[in-house]
């Protein structure tokens, strides 16, 4: 307790595990067969308490140092905790060390009772996990998850199928045809809830405008479609909102789904622009037929971008495809002197 609270206040979250995994480094058993068994009676159970939540982070970080020696056992352990808290970040070093090995335990998962255990098949094996150690071998070549996906695409808990499907999508940063493909081949016949998971895990490809991506969900060019941009103002004051208005026409013979994009082109520090993909709508249109959409895209402080004033542009892309833009004029409020 000394060891896990000197300074423990001033700290920010990963610093906290941090501490708290030294803590465990000095105080339990150098044998980690030893330490394993502590470790698993500290979580909870139907009869008592335990460990569970943020405090297990340090326990991951822990079994993640030390349990790769000792590579049945540290599995097993992180199996067992996950269902109090993820292991996602414990079981990494695992498949880092002997990714073969790894993933013959981790495929045994997929069919488990606990939703979880299930869970940490997929998201532990994601090649860009956020906040986690990168799987280098998975980024070049993430054939040897794509079973393990495939097993967990139709799970009945929402929360597995999603994290199948930000496997994908991490899949496809790196491997775009890839995971097109797999996405065509496992789209036919498919249910509503496996179709949601298949277009979520298409999300960057279609922002993209992935041809294939594209395809799979009845998108087809944007050659029959007019798109035209209008702004309500050239100038937006920075706290406010830019106002615009799209108008698309299919102006083919027949009819079109349409998916409806906008990319805000910010400016960086060096004057350049840098773009940002959101999502706007998707229609289907008749021939002949022309729709008028309205939005405000806020422009506001958030903690993940740093504006500057001067010339940004707004880009429509209609299937994919750039297909109308303007520029503006972001103006930063005057701060008073006083």
């Amino acid at each position: 307790m000394r060891l896990a609270t000197d300074g423990l206040d001033a700290l920010e979250l990963m610093e906290r595990s941090a501490l708290i995994r030294d803590a465990l480094f000095a105080t339990l058993p150098d044998d980690f067969i030893e330490a394993a068994a502590i470790l698993k009676a500290s979580l909870p159970t139907l009869a008592r308490p335990g460990l569970s939540g943020w405090m297990l982070l340090p326990v991951n970080q822990f079994i993640a140092a030390r349990g790769p020696d000792h590579f049945e056992l540290g599995l097993d352990l992180l199996k067992a905790l996950t269902p109090h808290f993820t292991a996602e970040f414990g079981i990494r070093p695992f498949i880092h060390r002997d990714q073969q090995r790894a993933l013959a335990v981790i495929s045994g998962w997929v069919d488990d009772p606990d939703q979880h255990v299930r869970r940490l098949a997929s998201e532990g094996t994601r090649p860009r996990l956020p906040w986690a150690m990168r799987l280098p071998q998975l980024v070049k070549d993430p054939a040897p998850i794509l079973p393990i996906l495939t097993a967990l695409m139709d799970d009945p808990e929402d929360y597995v199928r999603r994290s199948v499907a930000n496997s994908l999508n991490d899949i496809a940063k790196d491997h775009a045809d890839l995971v097109a493909a797999f996405i065509a081949g496992h789209i036919q016949g498919a249910s509503a809830e496996r179709r949601r998971l298949l277009k979520h895990a298409s999300r960057t490809l279609l922002k993209k405008g992935h041809a294939q991506a594209l395809a799979n969900f009845g998108f087809g060019a944007a050659a029959s479609l007019v798109c035209e941009l209008r702004l309500i103002s050239g100038e937006v004051m920075f706290g406010k909102g830019l106002d615009f208005e799209i108008r698309v026409t299919n102006v083919g013979k027949a009819a079109q789904s349409v998916m409806i994009d906008y990319a805000i082109h910010h400016m960086k520090a060096d004057g350049s622009l840098s773009p940002k993909v959101f999502k706007c709508k998707t229609i289907m249109l008749a021939p002949g037929q022309s729709q008028a959409i309205e939005r405000r895209h806020a422009m506001r402080p958030i903690t993940t971008r740093r504006y500057y004033p001067g010339l940004h542009r707004i880009a429509i892309l209609v299937n994919g495809a750039e297909s109308a833009s303007e520029s503006f004029i972001l103006m930063m409020p005057s701060r008073d002197p006083s």
